[in-house]
């Protein structure tokens, strides 16, 4: 497998602590759905989720599959690095 510099895993724990957070406050709001704290805890941190998934698939290429990331535009690049779930 290809060698990955220190920084891919930095930023993909990055993202996988904001994520989590994600999840979290979205069981809290299944419960809770009048909480304007957390609705705009969750908008803030799903705006910081989607900032980071852009710098890193701008970086080390695509997260997720089936549309939901843009391939290089040059050549099909799932194959060019691993997958998230092979780190």
């Amino acid at each position: 497998m290809k060698q990955l510099p220190p920084e891919y895993y930095q930023r993909l724990e990055e993202i996988q602590a904001v994520d989590f957070v994600l999840v979290e406050l979205t069981l809290y709001l299944d419960t809770h759905p009048d909480d304007q704290h957390a609705l705009q805890q969750f908008n803030q941190c799903a705006h910081h989720s989607h900032r980071l998934k852009h710098a890193f698939e701008k970086r080390f290429g695509p997260l997720q599959q089936y549309g939901n990331s843009f391939t290089n535009p040059d050549y099909w690049s799932w194959g060019a690095t691993p997958w998230p779930w092979q780190v």
